[in-house]
């Protein structure tokens, strides 16, 4: 049996996340419901808001830069270039770019990633609401 592999190239587009942080697509199909991989860039002295992800596992494989990442109650951890944060469902995260340059990341999604799971924990008006996400 020959097996072709099916090869991706991202060409999504860059786009300002209300997270706080710019957001770049490079796999996320209805065809592969089990996992979505999105490429992720904070600026400098930017914290992304708070929010957890309703059923979906997130793991933050830093590619790039310096941060700093806060996964439920925990203290603050120092991440760079190697680290691999593992943030379970439902659980709030944020993190801050501590360094001088563009801290960049994957974010890896089990399942998918889908604007029905993000929930905004820094709401605006005193409550909980969700945030229109792509895609």
């Amino acid at each position: 049996m020959i097996l072709v592999p099916q090869i991706q190239h991202p060409t999504a587009t860059e786009y300002f996340f209300a997270e706080g942080c710019f957001i770049t697509e490079w796999w996320n199909s209805t065809a592969d419901t089990a996992v979505s991989v999105a490429r992720a860039r904070v600026e400098p002295g930017v914290t992304t808001r708070w929010h957890r992800l309703r059923g979906v596992t997130e793991r933050y494989l830093i590619l790039e830069g310096r941060g700093q990442v806060e996964v439920g109650d925990g203290p603050p951890a120092d991440v760079g270039p190697g680290a691999v944060v593992l943030i379970p469902p439902g659980i709030r995260q944020r993190i801050t770019n501590t360094g001088e340059a563009d801290l960049i990341f994957l974010a890896v999604c089990t399942p998918r990633f889908t604007r029905t799971v993000y929930q905004d924990l820094e709401p605006e008006g005193g409550s909980e609401q969700d945030h229109d996400a792509q895609p």
